[in-house]
C-alpha cells in the first residue's frame, strides 16, 4: 500500500565532461560528437562524476597520428583508456566502447564485494 503524501525526489546529477585538445583547436562539431558519445557512458554506470577527454595530434605528417584518451572518475576510482587512430571520431568511438567494458567490469566488481 503506497504511503500518501510522500513524494520521492530523484536528483538528476549530470556528469561533467571536460575536453582538452593539444596541438590543435577542436571544432564545435567534434566537441558535440564527443559530448554525445560520452553521455552514453552513463547507461553503463550511473555514478560517473567526471569524464575527461584528451585529444592530441602526434606527428602531423604521419598516419595514425591522433591520440584520444578518456579518463572517467567514479566514486573512489579513475578508469583510463587511450587509443590512436587516423581520426578523432574513430578514437572516440573506440575509447567509449572500451570504457563501457571497463565500467561494466567495475560495476560487477562492486556488486560482488
Amino acid at each position: 500500500m503506497p504511503i500518501q503524501g510522500l513524494n520521492l525526489l530523484k536528483l538528476e546529477v549530470t556528469m561533467e565532461i571536460k575536453i582538452q585538445s593539444i596541438h590543435f583547436d577542436a571544432t564545435e562539431k567534434l566537441q558535440a560528437f564527443i559530448e554525445k558519445k560520452t553521455a552514453k557512458l552513463e547507461k553503463s554506470y550511473e555514478d560517473i562524476q567526471k569524464v575527461e577527454v584528451q585529444l592530441k595530434v602526434e606527428k602531423p605528417a604521419t598516419a595514425l597520428n591522433k591520440t584520444t584518451s578518456l579518463t572517467v572518475s567514479v566514486p573512489g576510482n579513475k578508469l583510463f583508456v587511450e587509443k590512436t587512430y587516423n581520426t578523432f571520431e574513430e578514437g572516440i568511438d573506440e575509447c567509449v566502447d572500451a570504457m563501457k567494458v571497463q565500467l561494466t567490469k567495475y560495476k560487477e566488481k562492486l556488486r560482488n564485494k
